[in-house]
């Protein structure tokens, strides 16, 4: 056992993070996975990815990364693995399947880190998985959409180990600000809160875009003024302009918000049964984004929910 833990210390958890001597696999090259995959390779850190369309991993490739044809071969060349993909469903594919799974990878010390906005009560599960192969695991879902990964400013919502957390620092400084949020599941609880705000905000931003148009205001104008005073949020900066040049294809797909909306509205997490969750707000911005989707616009980005109000309200452009 004195043999196991010592080799497990000479390569993961607790050994010093170092660019050149801490590998770091990445599963999921989407939109925000493959922007912070970027930074962690620029930084001076050896990436394995996964990608189910390798065709999407071209740009890492080219900047150094290694292509892996699994999960579980990206653990296991890698101390670190970092998993962003669409939904729970796809977590608990790529995390805890026997065969092709990271955690089916790595190796005692390993610590994965699952960034993708998912379920409290499946961050528990993967966290108890790991703990029993040895391993670690922190579920740290992030904000900042697409420009926040891009440049390296996400809050980074973690839930798990304290030491752990504060083990990844080295590389969190590059994709943005961390901060602990408690046990395992507190991140994604975290996040879940977060999405509620963000739906708010976008909601408001497009029925207020909506309204100044109508009302023969210069939207630009618009925008410029209030975003000074207490409508202004980094919502607005961040989607504001995107809405009001049409650009509805940069940032995430709405069918993500529709998801992590429904996660707040389910009846508890999986540790109350009977707890319920009653955000009229909630259900109400998760009905108007299920809106855009019905449209068929479901691969549009937040701000496009701007043409749902534009249609309930007969504008056309």
């Amino acid at each position: 056992m004195a043999m196991e833990e010592a080799t497990a210390t000479a390569f993961g958890f607790p050994a010093e993070v170092r660019p050149g001597a801490t590998r770091v696999g990445w599963v999921g090259i989407g939109v925000m996975g493959g922007a912070m995959a970027a930074r962690l390779l620029a930084a001076g850190y050896a990436v394995t990815a996964y990608a189910r369309t390798p065709a999407k991993a071209g740009g890492l490739v080219a900047a150094g990364a290694r292509l892996a044809d699994s999960p579980a071969s990206v653990a296991a060349a890698s101390d670190v693995v970092f998993t962003m993909v669409g939904n729970p469903g796809d977590v608990r594919a790529v995390v805890l399947d026997a065969a092709s799974g990271a955690l089916a990878g790595l190796r005692p010390g390993g610590v994965l880190v699952d960034c993708t906005s998912s379920s409290p009560s499946l961050a528990r599960e993967v966290a108890a998985a790991a703990r029993a192969a040895g391993c670690h695991a922190v579920d740290c879902p992030v904000s900042g959409g697409d420009v926040g990964a891009r440049d390296g400013t996400l809050a980074l919502l973690a839930g798990g180990d304290e030491a752990v957390v504060a083990w990844l620092a080295p590389l969190f400084a590059h994709l943005g600000r961390p901060t602990c949020m408690g046990p395992p599941g507190s991140g994604q609880s975290s996040k879940i809160a977060n999405q509620i705000a963000v739906a708010g905000a976008v909601v408001g931003l497009g029925e207020s875009l909506a309204f100044a148009g109508a009302a023969g205001l210069d939207e630009r104008l618009f925008l410029g003024a209030v975003s000074k005073g207490a409508a202004g949020s980094r919502v607005m900066d961040i989607f504001g302009e995107r809405a009001l040049s049409r650009d509805f294809t940069s940032g995430g797909a709405v069918r993500y918000i529709i998801k992590d909306l429904g996660m707040a509205l389910e009846v508890g997490d999986g540790q109350e049964e009977d707890e319920v969750n009653v955000l009229p707000g909630s259900a109400l911005y998760r009905q108007m984004f299920s809106a855009m989707a019905a449209n068929g616009d479901g691969e549009l980005c937040l701000q496009g929910l701007i043409t749902v109000v534009e249609r309930l309200n007969g504008i056309r452009k």
